[in-house]
């Protein structure tokens, strides 16, 4: 009966050992970014991202995921579409095209936000998705895309 425990104990074993070293290393520590369709699409290496203008140039797919996903997809209640264009060809969003002007105005709100919490709440370095920030998308927008009263409405 040990016997038997022991060898399934070893296959079971030998059986874990096979899959974590059929691991690519490439592939450790990259985060999938979930699409508005809810699937799973492998991130951008880190460092390799484009046309980034108010976050971090080198910032890691880790940390774009958590803003762009758990910050503005649930802050401003919207997808990846409602500021990325789609690309034609491949009918996925073109993260590092400027062509929809939601992009250029989430820029502007992300620098107004920065400015704000520097200049009236004393947070000595602010960047999007600092959670020592006091106003962040979330204090006007509430998960709408467009927040109450806006444009004198």
């Amino acid at each position: 009966m040990l016997y038997r425990k022991l060898v399934v104990t070893g296959v079971i074993l030998a059986g874990v050992s096979f899959c974590v070293a059929a691991i690519r290393p490439s592939d450790m520590g990259r985060v999938a970014v979930v699409s508005a369709q809810g699937l799973r699409q492998p991130a951008v290496p880190d460092g390799e991202f484009k046309n980034l203008k108010v976050l971090p140039r080198h910032i890691s797919s880790k940390d774009l995921n958590r803003i762009m996903i758990d910050d503005f997809e649930d802050d401003l209640g919207v997808s990846c579409n409602f500021c990325h264009a789609e690309n034609n060809v491949t009918h996925k969003p073109d993260y590092a095209s400027d062509e929809k002007p939601e992009k250029e105005i989430a820029r502007s709100m992300m620098r107004m936000t920065l400015k704000l919490n520097k200049e009236y709440f004393r947070v000595r370095r602010p960047v999007i998705g600092d959670r020592a920030l006091t106003v962040t998308c979330n204090t006007c927008h509430n998960g709408q895309p467009h927040p109450n009263n806006a444009a004198g409405e």
